[in-house]
């Protein structure tokens, strides 16, 4: 560890007493025991992280064998200069920035780089420098990140802090001794953090703002200050403590006044104010968080051309920088002391140092060496520079140290032949580098931006220097790269550019920026695509020339060539928005057209991608659900299976689950706008993958070309018809995609800035072995999207290049054995032979150039109208002839006599040809008066303004000018200023009555508060019993969702109706009525009527005093305007005199020089001199000089001399002498030039050359001629000027005439304004009531439908009420009619007390309440009467109490209603009556209307009766006259009618367009009666339709319910909550059953086991009965044979007592056993009442479809048997008792 870095770490070791003095005004007590209280022991100075374990590394996929150092990072060749503040000085030659996922370690002198990766793998936010130059921070980005301090220069990590944001942060500075640590977040937080960060501690934290922060920093003055600046914002912090600690206070900065800006950068004074900079490149002084001042250059000149950055205060200078590369110091104590009173301080800058040209300054970092003025700057053009502020005479001029590609880099490609690449982007760079040796070759720049890049394969050129580069202007031009020091000749040891790009060939084939270029696979065509949906073919050779192009549907992406294991050679067609196009190469040799580039014929296939991502998700999840329900399936067969073989018998219907609504399957989506496409490539002929971008990402699409190309490619819809799913690229689509040469190594380029390689197998074109991946993020992860990617030519290197300005290049060696393999230098290509003795291609510079399809049409285009101009002089030609021979027709016509001579009508061949002609004409004219229209408009307000400003008063003295050579004057308009116009005084009789708005507002306010108030109350009336249902039992989780669910569902049933019931209002309330009539048409017909009765009257408009001195004035500024302008022309044509004069002297020497080479005899004598008179330039009076002053200065003091005392009255005389002396003087010396000219041309005078004399004589002519035809042209044009002065003099006397006329009218009419004023007074008081009484009628009307409405809704109400009591009795009620008495009963209550405001509303309807009193009385007695003995106040027995207060209840409810329909009725009775009233006083003021204003058309006619008899003098010239008698001018005059030629055309005019207005309305009319009836016939069908419709319907509904149904109501039912109480209640019940039956059941088996026992054993004995009785029987056999002979008598007594014995005892045990089976059967026939079937274990269960026997029949038909059994057994034993005997007696 250097002695640095431990001085650092015994500095960081104790950071209580650094931040005590950080911390001002802190309390170190509660800051010690908020230390004690974190119980956190101090970690060590010399602890230190391992860097290994922390970098991010290459994410590989789980099982494969993909080795984690498949490529090796060599080296970076770009840098972001776009990334703010992304330069920063580890020591003086070590410079450190970021790029993409890597810290960059630069150094100056040997540009070695070191490198350090991001721990996260998610980019990095920022980086900065401890103060001391030991440590460095680095700001990552990703899931919450950390900062990572790295101790320098050993680079390992030592501290971590986390935990300071959520996703990325956005700057981080130390304060000035480097104890603390600043950090502020981006979104979505924007944490703004102070770390103890030697102690990995949060000290202070808080968010920001809401907004993108650009930079935070410690104040470096003022302890426990900070700043933080960025989108639209600054804000000042403060590290104060409060009663609960240590704070951050912040303050935002407002801008007042100030428009507000982005702050990319600031500085902190010492007095605590900060300088900032602003967007439009002037300063901000902040002064707590206000705006003190902001500081500009003079004449309010920004301080830089665009974004400002103040970065630095030395010695009392601000120094700052800006976007325009200047940096400047300005003298900040000056602004700082300075009495500012305005908003704006303007200074000039004391330095200025402009670094060059196109610099775009950024940030600036201060050298590390102490005292020392060198800085080093990052520009966002690409530069970074190394610049000398001491701003001395003999510091250093700005240094470019490092220049690379500014922006996004936009193409990137390998040579074929060396290690060597080419990029550019657009900052009109093309860069050639070696990846090998890591160093740039050459750069060259360009007029635009390059967009597009191709590197020649070696068919084409066989030395691999040919690169073909495409621009934004849409050229392309081919640049040969060699090595110049291998040209003949060339001094290979001299120093110089070991490498050379040479233009080639330069061509235009688009007019759009060039997306794509590509060969062919044999090398023979070079293809060219653009976003200008073209694709240009060109055959490849020493030229290269146009084949033609062809249209695409979209915006060209990428062109890819069939590869060589392909049959047919064709291009494959990428555009942007989902387009592929595929295309046959086209033939070189065929030219389809001379005409156009474009290729018709040349056959292609199109495909536009259909999005199916929706589709394959949802298929995805069928084939999810199906799969969860086949395990449940399985799951619950195996559980039956498991019951019954525990012997439970389980019911499928029992333990069948309930259908489980499923959620919705994913909608099938398909974007719009359509998803862009990324990148593709070719698979097998006809097939092709696709990468897509947006929605569609995280496939790859294999698509393949229909052969079905009949619709239009724009039209078409086409599906891939198969994907491969890319892991993990759902939001993270394929960029760019490359192969290997031996297409075993898959390389993407990701949107996320990361590169990702899949191993393949050979020939596996489906990439079916695209499963396992390595991956690694290189860029920046936001926005270093990976555009471009390449192998090197043998697949040692990978090189890419990204959105964010970067280049890396990856080695799939490690680099020790890369050094063995590989030269350190790419080999540059040889020149060409010859290629020095080669001109230079000439290049196309201008952007706007014409493309080489435009050239051809403009090329045809100019053939074609030279051909057209051929024509056309041809056709003028045989017009000139027709028409000289038509003028001929017409000479020998008028020969001829007079009976005999063609008339002109008879004369024109067809009338049709002129009027077509000027139909033509005229819409011409239109058009182009259309084009020229804004261009018009324009041109005149720019000449207006610039009259205004040039003539703003030409209020001057009389200008009299005098021609040359003539005697005509003419002289100007002696004008006053014209007065400016005051305010016009009101006039007495004013047109429109003044209207009181607010009035009608006021009065409709208390009605409407008041109509709003009665929903309220009849809400309040109508409300439902409260009744509190009796929670029996809890509902689970799945019956409330069930019951929210079918709420919801009936919610949303219920909006629906609303909004189309709303609709069909809407449409209700659209609906014309049948008599309905277009107010625009009663309009249009009463303004008819009403100007075919003016016309008929003769009404003439209304004029009054006031209008005629509006028009007196107006006329009076026309008659002004006109003496301003012939005063313009005048000073115009003086001023031009002026300069003829001063252009004649010139002349005149010109001639003198000239003559003086002529001899004597032939110089022509010069024309006059031109004199300026001092009545032409009367304002040169005013001008003096020091001569002039001097002069005037004798002639005083002479005239004092004489005069003495007397000086003052011959001052006039004084000036008259001064400007003759000067006058005089002025002669004289033009007199004494020419004398001297002349003498000297004689004294010089030599003999010439004939020549040279003919030459001098023209010259001589020449310049005199020039001056003679100057001097006529001025007299013309001022004889012109004099001729319209006159008629202007004309036109003014005219006027004259005319404002005395206007006067006399306006003297006559002020007689009338008294009366006039009385009338329209009344006039407007009449218009004035009845617009109040026509908003009276609306506001009645309005209110009558709120009354109608309301007593709607309190029907509706009445009738909810009456089903909602129906309801309540439910079906079968015994108390039916009782309940139904007691709910209708009406009953008389107290009248409620109105409020105050309706108590006179009480007094008027006093009679009508009583009479409805009277009516309620009747109905009370008849209710008694019909119910006798009835009583309502009491519940009868047998009642449900609670059913009775309910109806008592809803009966309040329902006279609630009653007595609001009766208080409505009443309301409307009473407005009606009041409309009445207002109705007929509207009448009476429609009639005092009428009247006056026919007193005023009474007034006026007298008027217009007065200025009839006024005398009019109108000039009127012969030609004027037509009112003739026998060709003559009659004497009396009076009967002649005096107008404008225009007018009398107009009315002529007018008399056409009625006429054929007429016959418009009647077309208009027969198609409206027409239409009317198609209407008519249409309702009447709809009408019909209806009805069908309806009838249906009720069959539909008669079908389905048996009824008809209010399905509105059917939607709108919710679930009963009360029903799934009970169905849950049921369910528990039926559980208690169930596990009581079992037990039952239990116990049933162990009785029928005891029974079948005894059964057993019953059976048993009576088997051994039987087998004894056979053996009895054969004993008796034996023992009758044996005993014959015996006495049969005694022996047959004793046996048969024996027997008998026997048989008692049997039956005695039968009759037991018989006993207890019955007590058995009694049990289990009192168990099965109790409900369901109790069987024995080895039934068999019988269906239901046949009643099953009971248990008991069963056991007492067993038990019949056996006594039937017994009852055998003792008849037979009887008989055989019986047969013994006989035998023993025999």
């Amino acid at each position: 560890m250097s002695e640095d870095a431990i001085s650092l770490g015994e500095q960081a070791k104790d950071t209580s007493i650094s931040l005590e003095q950080q911390i001002e005004g802190c309390d170190p007590e509660l800051y010690e025991e908020a230390q004690e209280g974190a119980g956190r022991k101090e970690l060590p100075a010399d602890m230190f992280y391992n860097y290994e374990e922390l970098h991010s590394r290459p994410t590989i996929t789980v099982d494969s064998d993909i080795p984690e150092n498949l490529l090796h990072f060599s080296h970076s060749f770009g840098y972001d200069s776009g990334r703010r503040s992304n330069l920063r000085l580890l020591e003086e030659t070590m410079l450190m920035f970021v790029a993409g996922n890597l810290v960059v370690l630069l150094d100056i002198p040997t540009k070695q780089q070191r490198y350090l990766r991001s721990c996260s793998g998610e980019g990095i936010g920022a980086i900065a420098v401890h103060p001391a130059r030991g440590f460095f921070t680095v700001a990552e980005k990703g899931n919450h990140p950390n900062i990572i301090i790295y101790e320098y220069p050993s680079l390992r990590p030592y501290r971590i802090l986390r935990g300071g944001t959520e996703r990325e942060f956005s700057f981080v500075d130390f304060n000035l001794d480097g104890s603390l640590l600043a950090s502020v977040g981006g979104p979505p937080d924007y944490m703004l953090t102070v770390w103890n960060w030697a102690q990995e501690e949060v000290m202070l934290s808080c968010k920001a703002v809401s907004q993108d922060v650009y930079r935070v920093s410690f104040s470096p003055h003022i302890s426990g200050l900070l700043t933080s600046s960025g989108s639209g914002h600054i804000k000042f912090w403060k590290m104060a403590t409060t009663f609960t600690g240590l704070k951050l206070q912040g303050v935002m900065g407002h801008f007042g006044k100030t428009t507000a800006t982005d702050i990319e950068g600031y500085v902190d004074l010492p007095d605590g104010k900060v300088v900032s900079g602003t967007d439009w490149g002037n300063l901000l002084l902040w002064e707590g968080n206000t705006i003190q001042v902001e500081i500009c250059r003079k004449q309010q000149r920004s301080c830089h051309i665009g974004t400002v950055q103040p970065f630095a205060m030395e010695d009392g200078q601000l120094m700052t920088f800006g976007a325009d590369g200047a940096i400047r110091t300005w003298d900040f104590e000056r602004i700082n002391m300075a009495n500012i009173s305005s908003s704006k301080f303007q200074v000039e800058p004391i330095n200025e140092l402009v670094v060059g040209k196109n610099v775009c300054l950024s940030s600036m970092v201060r050298s590390s060496i102490p005292d020392s003025f060198i800085w080093f700057a990052q520009d966002s053009n690409g530069a970074i520079w190394k610049l000398d502020l001491s701003f001395t005479n003999t510091a250093a001029d700005p240094e470019c140290l490092f220049s690379f590609h500014a922006g996004a880099i936009q193409g990137l490609e390998v040579s074929k032949k060396s290690h060597l690449m080419v990029t550019t982007s657009q900052d009109r760079s093309v860069r050639v580098f070696d990846f090998v040796a890591n160093r740039e070759i050459i750069t060259t720049h360009f007029y635009q931006g390059g967009t597009a890049l191709c590197w020649a394969p070696l068919m084409v050129n066989q030395s691999g220097g040919l690169v073909v580069t495409g621009f934004e202007d849409g050229v392309v031009r081919l640049l040969e790269l060699y090595n110049p020091q291998r040209l003949p000749g060339a001094n290979k040891k001299s120093p110089g550019a070991d490498a050379t790009l040479r233009l080639r060939q330069a061509f235009k084939p688009h007019n759009a920026p060039i997306a794509a270029v590509a060969y062919d696979r044999n090398g023979d065509i070079l293809a060219t695509g653009s976003s200008d949906c073209t694709v240009f073919f060109f055959t490849v050779g020493e030229k290269y020339n146009p084949i033609g192009f062809i249209q695409v549907p979209g915006p060209v992406k990428a062109l890819e060539w069939s590869p060589h294991f392909h049959d047919e050679n064709t291009l494959l067609i990428l555009c942007q928005r989902g387009h592929v196009v595929e295309v046959h190469c086209p033939d070189p040799e065929a030219q389809e057209s001379s005409k156009t580039f474009q290729l018709h014929d040349l056959p292609q296939r199109s495909f536009r991608f259909k999005s199916v991502k929706s589709q394959i998700k949802r298929e995805k999840e069928i084939r999810r659900r199906q799969a969860v329900k086949e395990k449940k399936r399985k799951e619950r067969e195996e559980k039956i299976k498991e019951l019954k073989k525990q012997g439970v018998f389980v019911q499928d219907e029992e333990h069948e689950e309930e259908d489980v609504e499923e959620e919705e399957l994913p909608p099938i989506f398909i974007p719009s706008p359509p998803s862009p496409l990324c990148c593709g490539f070719y698979s097998t002929p006809g097939q092709f993958w696709l990468s897509m971008g947006g929605f569609d990402a995280g496939f790859l699409y294999h698509c393949k070309l229909s052969e079905d190309q009949d619709k239009d490619p724009q039209q078409r819809e086409d599906k891939p018809f198969s994907c491969l799913q890319i892991s993990k690229a759902d939001d993270d689509p394929i960029c760019s995609m490359t192969f290997s040469s031996d297409r075993q190594l898959l390389l993407c380029g990701m949107q996320s800035g990361s590169i990702r390689a899949y191993p393949l197998q050979p020939g596996d074109y489906t990439l079916t072995s695209m499963q396992a991946y390595w991956t690694l993020s290189i860029h920046d992860n936001q926005y270093g999207q990976l555009q471009h990617l390449r192998c090197s030519l043998d697949d040692l290197f990978v090189l890419t290049a990204g959105d964010d300005g970067n280049i890396f290049s990856f080695c799939l060696l490690p680099p020790e054995e890369l050094q063995k393999t590989l030269e350190k230098t790419a080999k540059i290509p040889s020149p060409r032979v010859d290629v020095e003795s080669e001109s230079f291609a000439l290049d196309i510079e201008d952007p706007a150039a014409y493309s080489i399809e435009t050239a051809k049409q403009k090329l045809e285009k100019d053939n074609l109208r030279r051909k057209a101009e051929l024509k056309e002089a041809d056709v003028q030609k045989q017009l000139a002839e027709l028409q000289k021979r038509f003028k001929q027709v017409l000479t020998n016509n008028q020969s001829l006599p007079e009976h005999i001579r063609l008339t002109p009508q008879e004369l024109v061949l067809d009338r049709r040809f002129y009027e077509a002609a000027e139909k033509l004409k005229a819409r011409k004219v239109m058009e182009i008066r259309k084009q020229m229209a804004w261009e018009q408009e324009r041109s005149s307000i720019a000449l207006k303004k610039l009259q205004e400003w040039s003539d703003r008063s030409l209020q001057v003295d009389i200008i009299t000018l005098s021609a040359i050579c003539s005697s005509h004057r003419v002289s100007s308009y002696r004008l006053q200023e014209f007065p400016k116009h005051l305010t016009p005084e009101k006039s007495p009789v004013t047109t429109e009555p003044k209207v009181d708005r607010e009035a009608p507002q006021e009065r409709k306010k208390p009605r409407a508060e008041k109509a709003k108030d009665t929903p309220q109350r009849e809400e309040k009336a109508v409300l439902p019993p409260s009744v509190i249902p009796k929670t029996r039992i809890k509902l689970g989780e799945r019956e409330e969702e069930k019951l929210r669910k079918a709420a919801q569902k009936a919610e949303e049933a219920r909006a629906k109706i609303e909004k189309r019931k709303k609709e069909w209002a809407k449409i209700y309330a659209e609906k014309p009525e049948e008599n309905y009539v277009d107010p625009q048409d009663v309009q249009a017909i009463h303004e008819a009527k009403q100007s075919i009765r003016n016309f008929i009257r003769g009404k003439q408009l209304r004029v009054n005093a006031e209008q005629k001195k509006e028009e007196l004035d107006s006329l009076e500024k026309k008659i002004y305007e006109k003496q301003v302008e012939m005063n313009g022309q005048i000073v115009a044509m003086r001023n031009i005199k002026v300069q003829l004069a001063s252009w004649m002297e010139a002349q005149a020497q010109q001639l003198q020089e000239v003559q003086q080479g002529l001899p004597a005899h032939l110089r022509r004598p010069p024309p006059a001199f031109i004199a300026i008179l001092p009545e032409e330039i009367p304002d040169k009076k005013r001008q003096v000089n020091p001569a002039i002053l001097e002069r005037y200065r004798m002639l005083r003091e002479q005239r004092m001399k004489r005069l003495g005392p007397r000086e003052q009255e011959e001052a006039v005389s004084l000036l008259e002498q001064l400007e003759k002396d000067m006058e005089l003087k002025e002669e004289r010396g033009k007199k004494k030039g020419l004398v001297e000219t002349a003498s000297g041309g004689t004294a010089d005078d030599k003999e010439n050359g004939l020549e040279e004399e003919i030459i001098l004589l023209r010259k001589q002519n020449s310049l005199l001629q020039q001056m003679e035809s100057s001097v006529c042209q001025f007299d013309r044009e001022l004889v012109e000027l004099h001729r319209r002065k006159l008629n202007v003099d004309t036109q003014l006397k005219l006027a004259d005439l005319r404002l005395l006329t206007l006067l006399q009218e306006m003297l006559h009419l002020k007689q009338f304004e008294k009366r006039e004023g009385a009338l329209q007074e009344k006039l407007n008081t009449c218009i004035q009531e009845q617009k109040n009484i026509t908003s009276k009628l609306e506001e009645y009307s309005e209110l009558l439908g709120l009354k109608r409405s309301s007593i709607a809704k309190l029907q509706e109400r009445e009738k909810t009420l009456a089903a909602t009591f129906k309801a309540s009795l439910g079906e079968n009620n015994t108390f039916q009619e009782f309940l139904t008495k007691v709910f209708r009963k009406k009953i008389k209550r107290p009248k409620k007390k109105e409020t105050a405001e309706n108590e006179e509303e009480e007094k008027d309807s006093d009679e009508d309440s009583d009479e409805d009193t009277d009516s309620d009385d009747d109905y009370d007695d008849n209710a008694e009467e019909d119910g006798a003995g009835f009583d309502d106040s009491v519940c009868p027995k047998g009642c449900d109490p609670e059913l009775f207060n309910n109806t008592l209840q809803l009966r309040e409810h329902r006279l609630d209603v009653e007595e609001l329909l009766a208080e409505e009725k009443r309301t409307i009775e009473a407005l009606k009556k009041e409309n009445e009233l207002i109705v007929k006083k509207e009448k009476v003021i429609k009639s005092s209307r009428q009247a006056v204003e026919d007193d005023l058309e009474l007034i006026n006619k007298e008027k217009q009766m007065k200025l009839s008899k006024l005398d009019v003098v109108v000039p009127l010239r012969l030609h004027q006259i037509a009112f003739l008698t026998n060709d003559s001018m009659p004497s009396d005059l009076s009967e002649v009618l005096v107008l404008y030629r225009t007018k009398l055309h107009k009315l002529q005019q007018r008399v056409l367009q009625l006429k054929e207005e007429k016959i418009k309305q009647k077309n208009l009319r027969r198609q409206a009666h027409q239409q009317r009836s198609w209407l008519i016939h249409e309702g009447r069908e709809k009408t019909a339709k209806i009805q069908e419709l309806e009838i249906q319907f009720n069959e539909l509904q008669m079908t389905k319910f048996g009824r008809l149904v209010d399905l509105e109501v059917l939607q709108m039912l919710t679930g009963s909550r009360r029903l799934e109480e009970l169905k849950q209640e049921k369910l528990q019940i039926e559980a208690a059953q169930t596990k009581e039956i079992q037990d039952w059941d239990v116990k049933l088996e162990e009785r029928l086991e005891a029974l079948t026992e005894v059964m057993k054993t019953n059976n048993q004995l009576l088997f051994k009965m039987s087998t004894l009785w056979e053996q009895r029987k054969d004993l008796e056999l034996k023992f009758n044979t044996r005993q014959k002979k015996m006495g049969r008598q005694q022996f047959q007594d004793h046996r048969r007592r024996m027997d008998q014995d026997t048989i008692q005892q049997y039956q005695e045990l039968v009759e037991k056993q018989s006993q207890q089976v019955d007590s058995l059967w009694d049990d289990i026939s009192q168990l099965s009442s109790k409900g369901g079937h109790v069987l024995p274990h080895n039934c068999v269960h019988v269906a239901l479809t046949a009643p099953p026997s009971t248990t008991s029949d069963i056991f007492t038909q067993e038990k019949g048997e056996l006594h039937q059994c017994v009852a055998q057994i003792s008849r037979k034993e009887q008989d055989e008792n019986a047969n013994g005997s006989q035998e023993h007696s025999g």
